[in-house]
């Protein structure tokens, strides 16, 4: 047992001893399926505050010869299934967080040589005769190990990303790195002595001279998480659990902590709803990492409609967003889709496959978004908050054509941005001009179009303002008139969270006459 090879299962103990501790050990069921096949080399990127630690401190618990853990797992999902005690404990592992060594060494520029000197050190201690003196690495001493043996290792690396992503204008230690990874997994000769490899960190693999690398890597990503996507972070059902075990209202903390839809499967910040269960406090842990001052240099570039991007989802809209040309990593950006996927990739965005559109997940985020665009260089949010503050008054006061010229306000400041020309658009300026809701409403439930007919926004009230604002339910048209959008939402079933609602209820319709270029709106109070 030692601290870089086979060590122990304590960390994963200090795990179990939680308060809460939520049972992802259905993951090592996929690991074991992968072992000594083509897809054996995983690379699992999520988010700070998702249990990435956590997980490669399970795969080290199960798979470690240096501990007995049958006791610790035979209790947990994984015990159940058929391939538990198969892969038990079998295995030489060797475990190291590159963060951790990269403090320990003193500095970027010795990682490389203290990993590779430290796991051969302990290599040779525990297979004393079988690596000649001439081997000079961790990934020789493997291949030595394995043609005398047969023995095959398992591989785990937490925060594998760290030199790419915080060296990434230090030239010397990237390419020590790459060729590093390049020596321990690249090749026919890894497969031989490999049985798993588990990379885990926050960017996917970097493009380039990294991709040559570890291009035998299957990578799972915030963008696509495939069967992964239950394991990166809360699912719902496992939050609802949580609620009803600590007696927190579910439909809160779905509003606060919910939004990551990964592969259809809906997940939650597992660090957030861990401390909304154990103090009760809903607010934006987020904050408290001090990672989101890193990222306001990136939401203050200059690219074209990056900011006007943030201002619609700050007001509960979602953008386009094109993945493809991102290099995964932290310093090359060249136009704002860079930018929105480095944050997806951070977890400050949420991102939907089907649809290829990034949006702020949930309360939470958007909190640190509305924190981050208040200082000078967002002059344009502050005029659009202003603007929108007289817009939502006009609208609880029920002033129809106040309502309809504040719209059309809006809309002409934003034209540059956002042009009319159906309904999608509409729902943007909307976004725009309902912003200042945001300190009092949670983020707009939608009803996206499926037609040339309608796009509905259900603005429910924050609990500490549902005494004194009424629920608003938007209905928008496009070259018809405001009264049939106000006997539309009489004629459809609402929302389920709208039925449940118990306070005041507005009705508003608004409609744009293409021909005109004005917009009319009628507001009616809903009597149950």
């Amino acid at each position: 047992m030692g601290r870089f090879l086979n060590p122990d299962n304590g960390a994963f103990q200090t795990a179990l001893n939680s308060k809460i501790y939520v049972d992802k050990t259905g993951l090592l069921d996929l690991t074991n399926q992968a072992i000594d096949t083509d897809g054996a080399f995983i690379c699992n990127s999520r988010p700070r505050r998702f249990g990435k630690s956590v997980t490669a401190n399970m795969l080290s618990a199960y798979y470690s010869k240096g501990c007995n853990s049958e006791k610790m797992f035979e209790d947990l999902k994984i015990g159940s299934m058929d391939s538990f005690k198969e892969y038990l404990n079998q295995y030489d592992v060797i475990h190291f967080d590159v963060q951790w060594c990269m403090m320990d060494a003193g500095g970027a520029e010795q990682t490389v040589s203290y990993i590779n000197r430290n796991v051969l050190e302990e290599l040779r201690a525990e297979y004393p005769q079988m690596i000649p003196e001439s081997v000079e690495t961790a990934c020789g001493a493997m291949s030595c190990i394995n043609a005398a043996t047969g023995y095959k290792f398992i591989v785990i690396i937490d925060e594998w990303d760290v030199l790419i992503r915080d060296e990434a204008n230090n030239q010397a230690v990237q390419d020590e790195y790459i060729n590093f990874l390049r020596g321990m997994f690249k090749g026919t000769e890894p497969t031989k002595y490999i049985s798993l490899a588990y990379l885990t960190g926050i960017l996917p693999i970097k493009r380039l001279k990294t991709q040559s690398a570890l291009n035998n890597f299957d990578e799972y990503t915030m963008l696509s998480p495939k069967d992964f996507a239950p394991f990166i972070g809360f699912t719902e059902e496992e939050v609802k659990g949580l609620c009803e075990k600590y007696s927190r209202d579910f439909d809160l903390v779905k509003n606060w902590y919910d939004g990551y839809l990964l592969s259809g499967c809906q997940v939650y910040n597992p660090k957030a709803v861990v401390n909304v269960m154990l103090w009760g406090d809903f607010q934006s842990y987020w904050s408290k990492t001090g990672t989101f001052e890193s990222i306001r240099p990136f939401i203050n570039m200059d690219f074209d409609g990056l900011r006007a991007a943030i201002i619609e989802m700050i007001a509960g809209a979602s953008v386009e967003v094109d993945t493809l040309s991102f290099q995964n990593d932290m310093v090359t950006f060249e136009s704002k889709d860079d930018v929105l996927t480095l944050l997806i990739h951070l977890g400050y965005l949420a991102y939907n496959q089907v649809k290829k559109t990034a949006f702020i997940p949930n309360e939470e985020i958007r909190q640190e978004f509305i924190s981050a665009t208040r200082n000078k260089k967002w002059s344009e949010m502050l005029e659009f908050e202003q603007q929108s503050r007289a817009l939502l008054e006009a609208t609880l006061d029920m002033e129809e054509e106040e309502v309809a010229s504040g719209i059309e306000r809006i809309h002409e400041e934003y034209a540059s941005v956002i042009q009319y020309h159906d309904e999608n658009s509409l729902s943007s300026v909307l976004s725009i001009a309902y912003l200042s809701a945001m300190q009092y409403y949670f983020k707009p439930i939608r009803e996206l179009p499926t037609g040339r007919g309608f796009a509905d926004f259900v603005f429910i009230p924050k609990v500490e303002y549902a005494a004194d604002y009424p629920a608003l339910l938007v209905e928008l048209k496009w070259n018809k008139n405001a009264r049939t959008a106000l006997q539309q939402i009489r004629e459809k079933n609402y929302p389920q969270s709208l039925l449940r609602y118990t306070g005041d209820i507005l009705l508003v319709g608004i409609n744009y006459d293409k021909k005109s270029k004005e917009h009319q709106c009628v507001i009616e109070e809903y009597r149950k």
